[in-house]
Order: structure tokens, then C-alpha cells, then sequence
């Protein structure tokens, strides 16, 4: 997950990165007569590592002009919510299914059967209305370890409850952090499933907070908090902890490795049109879907954050991935969004008041 700590109020040629003052529905036609297509700047909320490079690619070979607002997940939710009533964004691009299934039953978004060549895991992921699209994927979470420091490796979740690991866990926000919510839902659903599950998650959390949890706002300061021994263990998205061990030359302080507890939570980046967008900028959001789900636009999401967010496993058969990232995880499961989505706000707050 892509870590932002502020607004992007950046320029890049042919794309303009504004901050909270873009205005989805301004329109900045360029018309040199009837016979010339309105164009609108599309205003493209996201938190991936590769969302300016993909929109630069898609305005050099389109001329449409992207006007990226580029923040960590939770923000981008909550001004989503804030707009309802006066939504200043033409596209969503984020990590977790859970939180479009969510936007879509509130009715916020305007269906759109994409043009990609889906692969099982791609076409498992798409929802059967259309209302957003997968772009890759990662899973949550990945254990991530310093084994300078520890010897002892954790082969469930419920090891971490033990005194071996007491005070040494991280994890991140999930008010901050896209891929943490899922992570969460993902821990409940093992430990109750969807009629238990929730108060069963609780539980253990609060047995994880009283065994010293510490919580940090994104994958980025939970890896800090690894790097310099504030926790020897912490749990975040693989992409994060892959570019971690690939980025970090071992040390005798710090050799960072990865163990993937049972069961990892698929977490795909997921795509999405504003319904309260103008024709105009739902027409090009729609290019803008299929570019990035073609094999031009996968190798351009490739090049945006080759020790983070790029480290996806593709959802299109004519994708590849980059060469240093591992195998995708045999064992692993997919929640249900309709299910779990519309309890994320629930849950969150609980995680506020009662674990952070």
C-alpha cells in the first residue's frame, strides 16, 4: 500500500496532481468545433505507488488530462464520504474489494465491464454488477521479521499471543491504512466467519493489545518501527514486506525475512467510476480502466514502485510481474465484500477506541 502523508500538489508533463481543491465536475474543454470531443480533466482519488505514472502514461497517449489527488487509503474513503453530496473525484484507485462493494451498495458508483483478459484470480474478483475492477493483487498479511534479533518464527496467529512476542508485534492503522481493514476482516472471518466472526476478532485483538500490540499508521512506520527495534515483528501487505527484504541489505543488526501465517487474505487493488461523474468523464474514466488493464498499461504499473506497490501479482493473463517477486501464495482466501465492506466503518471505529 502506497504510504501518503500529505496531499500531492506536484506537476508532472501532461498531468496535473492537485490537492484537495480538484474539482472533478470543472470542465476544461478543449473545442475547436463541433466536430471535437469535450474533454474534462478526470480526477483520479488513489494510494498506489504507481497512480502517477499510470496517469501520465494514460494523458501521453490519450491527451485526456488526469488531475491525481494522491493519499493514503483511509483519507480518500473519508472524503469520499464527505463529498456525498458533491463528488469531486472520477475515479477511486485503492487497495480492497471491501471498501467498492461498500461504495457500491451505497450506490456511488457506475458499473463498467472492463476490457481485460481476466485470469481465475482476476475473474474470481470481479463482482457479478460490474462496479469495480481488479488491477492486481497483493495479500495481508505478510509476517515480516528481523532474524538478527529473534529466532523464534511464528506458525499461526495465535503464537503472537504468546510471551515470546510480547511488546515485539506491529501492525498498522486500519483508519490509515487500505490494507489493514481487510486484514482484519480477514482475521475474523478465520476466527468466526461471518455469524461470529466480528466478536471473535475483537477478542483476539484485545488479547493481542494486552500482549503489547503497537500500532503505526502505515506499512512504511511499521517498517520503520522494525528497522529501528521498536517491534522485531510486524504484520503488513506483502508487497511492503517483499520490497523490504529486496531493498535491505542484511546487516548484523537487521536481516529482515518474510513467514506467511495461515491463511493470508487476497487483497486485490481495485479500480472504480464516481456514478455522480459528468458522461463526459465516466466515458474517459472508462479508457482509463482499460489502459490500465492492458498489457501497456500492466507494464507501466511495473515501473511506479519497483520496491512496493509494483510487487503485484497480475489479475490479466497477458500481465507479468517483476521478476524478483515470489511465487503467488498457494494457500490464502478471499473474503466476501458484500459481507465484510459495509462493516469496515464498525469495525474501524472499534479498533480506534478499544486497540490503537
Amino acid at each position: 500500500m502506497n504510504v501518503r502523508t500529505r496531499w500531492a500538489a506536484l506537476s508532472l508533463a501532461g498531468v496535473a496532481l492537485v490537492g484537495l481543491t480538484g474539482c472533478a465536475g470543472a470542465a476544461s474543454a478543449s473545442s475547436s468545433g463541433s466536430a471535437t470531443a469535450a474533454v474534462e480533466p478526470l480526477v483520479l482519488y488513489a494510494a498506489e505507488g504507481f497512480d502517477a505514472v499510470s496517469a501520465k502514461a494514460f494523458t501521453a497517449k490519450t491527451g485526456i488530462p488526469v488531475k491525481l489527488v494522491d493519499d493514503s487509503t483511509g483519507p480518500l474513503l473519508t472524503k469520499i464520504q464527505a463529498e456525498k453530496n458533491n463528488p469531486q473525484w472520477s475515479i477511486l484507485w485503492v487497495d480492497g474489494d471491501t471498501a467498492f462493494s461498500s461504495l457500491d451498495q451505497q450506490g456511488l458508483l457506475a458499473p463498467y465491464a472492463a476490457h481485460g483478459s481476466w485470469n481465475a484470480v482476476g475473474k474470481a474478483i470481479i463482482p457479478s454488477d460490474n462496479a469495480y475492477t481488479p488491477t492486481g493483487t497483493t495479500v495481508m498479511s505478510a509476517l515480516i521479521y528481523n532474524a538478527a534479533k529473534v529466532t523464534t518464527v511464528p506458525a499461526t496467529y495465535q503464537d503472537l499471543l504468546g510471551s515470546a512476542y510480547s511488546g515485539k508485534v506491529g501492525m498498522n492503522d486500519p483508519a490509515q491504512s487500505g490494507p489493514t481493514y481487510p486484514f482484519i476482516a480477514g482475521l475474523m472471518n478465520q476466527l468466526g466467519g461471518q455469524t461470529g466472526g466480528v466478536a471473535a476478532g475483537e477478542a483476539y485483538l484485545t488479547k493481542l493489545k494486552a500482549n503489547g500490540l503497537k500500532v503505526f499508521p502505515t506499512n512504511g512506520d511499521t517498517l520503520h518501527a522494525l528497522e529501528t527495534g521498536q517491534v522485531d515483528y510486524g504484520m503488513i501487505q506483502s508487497s511492503a514486506a517483499i520490497g523490504e527484504v529486496l531493498k535491505v541489505k542484511a546487516t548484523a543488526n537487521f536481516q529482515p525475512k518474510i513467514v506467511y501465517l495461515p491463511k493470508s487474505t487476497l487483497l486485490p487493488s481495485v479500480i472504480g467510476i464516481d456514478k455522480g461523474a459528468s458522461a463526459v468523464q465516466q466515458a474517459e474514466a472508462k479508457k482509463f480502466i482499460d489502459f490500465v488493464v492492458s498489457p501497456e498499461g500492466q507494464a507501466v504499473m511495473l515501473t511506479g514502485d519497483a520496491t512496493g506497490d509494483s510487487l503485484f501479482w497480475p489479475v490479466v493473463d497477458d500481465a507479468k510481474s517483476l521478476k524478483d517477486l515470489p511465487a503467488f501464495p498457494a494457500a490464502y482466501q478471499s473474503l466476501d465484500p458484500a459481507f465484510w465492506g459495509p462493516l469496515q466503518s464498525r469495525v474501524v471505529t472499534w479498533f480506534e477506541s478499544n486497540i490503537k
